[in-house]
């Protein structure tokens, strides 16, 4: 078994995601959240635990040469395990947020890891499991925010409460360059109303349990147009505290970060590339902007 990453540093209430929340490296380290990868499998003979592929134009080569795209697993019981366990024994409670639920099985083995705990007597009990109904950015910001009150001393319960809270906050939109490898994948929720119409669009979805679609447009120029006014609108709502992520663009997620910089006024709080498992499903090319309140980051 493939050991996840895990930091050293130990506190009252540990925060643990999944490698979907695309965190960065820095962040990971400075924060103290511990990872639990999702897994890609290339071709059915060969699986690799998200958080080793860093070289993601190699990925992407080998995606545009592959006969058949990879697949994608969920971690085990077992992964979960291995990072729930020496955190319990250290006496740490536990706050473990996850992709949705409606699209990978990942919060449901997380459960049956703190079940298999609590039966065997090593404090399975004191261990939150958290579906954030959302993935990638929004799910970043979620967990960054639950850091932040483990952080400030706050019990698990209160952790779970903030998350909560967060995640009610939270408002992210993924503007995706083709339906084409959502299709593919089955990932594509209600956005599949879509499909018969056309595929030349340039669909924003967003995800509230399952992907949900939000508006078409034609071109890549308007979709990055209507990633900003989706900015405005959330600074217009004190929401302040944002992300900007992409698949494979990052030119032009560099110029959407300089224009959310001058529309909220601040530097982001998570600026990142999504993964290879999410980009399996969803293809290159998207852009992504969501935000919460500053106030989680108090």
């Amino acid at each position: 078994m493939t050991r996840p990453v895990v930091c050293e540093r130990m506190g009252e209430v540990a925060v643990v995601t999944d490698s979907t929340a695309s965190l960065p490296a820095e962040q990971i380290e400075r924060t103290g959240i511990r990872i639990v990868p999702l897994y890609i499998v290339f071709g059915g003979d060969r699986t690799v635990p998200e958080t080793e592929i860093t070289d993601y134009p190699a990925f992407f080569d080998e995606l545009r040469g592959a006969e058949s795209l990879p697949t994608t697993s969920q971690p085990s019981v077992g992964d979960f395990v291995s990072v729930y366990e020496p955190l319990l024994a250290g006496r740490a409670e536990v706050v473990s947020i996850h992709i949705s639920g409606g699209l990978s099985g990942t919060p449901e083995a997380a459960r049956q890891a703190a079940e298999v705990l609590e039966r065997d007597g090593k404090g399975g009990e004191r261990i939150r499991v958290i579906d954030s109904t959302t993935v990638a950015g929004g799910l970043g910001l979620v967990v960054l925010a639950a850091a932040r009150a483990a952080a400030r001393g706050a019990d698990g319960e209160e952790v779970a409460r903030q998350t909560a809270e967060a995640r009610k906050e939270l408002k992210m939109w993924f503007g995706v360059d083709t339906l084409e490898f959502l299709k593919r994948g089955g990932r594509i929720g209600a956005a599949s109303a879509w499909i018969g119409s056309t595929m030349k669009i340039k669909p924003i979805l967003t995800v509230e349990g399952e992907m949900a679609p939000v508006e078409r447009v034609r071109t890549s120029a308007r979709m990055f147009e209507r990633m900003v006014d989706y900015a405005r609108q959330r600074h217009e709502s004190g929401a302040d505290a944002w992300c900007v992520q992409h698949i494979n663009a990052p030119d032009e997620g560099a110029r959407l970060v300089e224009a959310c910089r001058e529309v909220f006024g601040c530097q982001p709080t998570l600026v990142g590339e999504i993964g290879p498992v999410l980009s399996a499903h969803v293809g290159p090319g998207l852009l992504g902007v969501g935000s919460i309140p500053t106030r989680f980051f108090d």
